[in-house]
């Protein structure tokens, strides 16, 4: 049960949610993806799997791409990488990046990333493979220089590695924290080692498949990782004693730290508060994202999924069958066309 308090909050946040998700992301975003057939298609992962029960809470879901999003931006090339090829740093006048973020093009980044990782987790095979070719097709295309000289490459095996570690991390670690019926120890372990999938069907290669080998291949980057331009106009709000609110601003910048390895934390002066506000703040962001989702209830193509299968397989989950190099060559254009 909902404590009563919370109660209006929730639904308010929930018919906010819902209206926001159908106006900005299914429409534009889930165009083309099959959840409901063909009848008994278990996809990559299937209804047994640990995938399908992390990724049918979509708020925690949501959070943990935020994480991941944030982690993964301690990497420099990761900065410049979407300064020269996406639209989520904003610029001036003269194409430079202003090292501010562009709201309308983080959308569309945060909507490309839900159709992804709702759609190779509860789409059909071919629509997983769709997805995945969608999004391999854009990494062939993002290739550089850095201002310091340095090149990068989004094919890049050891980029796709750290890339990949983010993600897992931040989508497990926020479901460990905030969903209401956590998977822990082995059977969390069971959606790390479930969840190379994606990461082989985007050409990852020696990827993690534990929690704890993910938390070493992160720390195994921090030589390579720096606070950049982008990233530091994004820690000033957990640095000042700024009033926090629900859901925005300073306390959600504070959430997303909170998920970050110890190392990681320090990085960008992430100070944890007392053990009793710490819980207090945990709980108070528990109840948000639970509230939602029970107000909210399941995704449509989650449903659809569900019963998709109800009658039983028609086989094991098929694993991508993707081999590094043997996509063709496609232009930014053609790659977007795609999407």
């Amino acid at each position: 049960m909902i404590p009563l308090p919370h109660q209006k909050l929730a639904r308010h946040l929930a018919e906010r949610f819902d209206r926001a998700f159908d106006t900005h992301v299914r429409s534009r975003y889930f165009r083309g993806l099959d959840f409901a057939e063909p009848a008994g298609d278990p996809g990559w992962f299937g209804p047994d799997s640990a995938v399908w029960h992390v990724h049918s809470h979509m708020p925690v879901l949501s959070f943990g791409l935020a994480c991941a999003a944030y982690l993964e931006g301690l990497d420099p090339s990761i900065h410049w990488m979407g300064a020269d090829h996406s639209r989520i740093a904003a610029k001036d006048a003269d194409g430079r990046p202003t090292g501010e973020i562009d709201p309308e093009g983080a959308a569309v980044r945060f909507g490309h990333s839900l159709s992804f990782f709702i759609g190779t987790a509860y789409g059909t095979t071919e629509t997983a493979e769709r997805l995945a070719r969608t999004v391999r097709a854009m990494h062939h295309t993002v290739k550089g220089t850095r201002p310091d000289g340095l090149a990068y490459d989004a094919d890049d095996p050891d980029w796709l590695r750290w890339n990949y570690a983010t993600v897992v991390w931040g989508l497990a670690t926020a479901h460990e924290r905030y969903h209401p019926r956590p998977l822990r120890g082995t059977e969390l372990d069971r959606y790390y080692r479930e969840f190379v999938r994606v990461g082989h069907a985007l050409g990852g290669t020696d990827l993690p498949t534990t929690k704890a080998d993910t938390l070493e291949c992160l720390r195994e980057y921090l030589p390579r990782l720096a606070v950049t331009p982008g990233k530091a106009a994004r820690t000033g709000p957990n640095l000042r004693d700024t009033p926090t609110t629900l859901l925005t601003g300073p306390f959600m910048d504070w959430a997303i730290r909170d998920t970050m390895p110890d190392w990681a934390a320090r990085m960008v002066m992430h100070r944890p508060p007392n053990p009793v506000e710490l819980r207090a703040r945990r709980t108070v962001l528990w109840l948000a994202l639970n509230a939602t989702h029970t107000i909210s209830g399941p995704l449509p193509e989650f449903r659809q999924a569900q019963a998709r299968v109800a009658a039983g397989t028609s086989g094991e989950p098929t694993a991508p069958t993707y081999e590094p190099g043997a996509d063709p060559v496609r232009s930014r254009e053609e790659a977007e066309a795609m999407a």
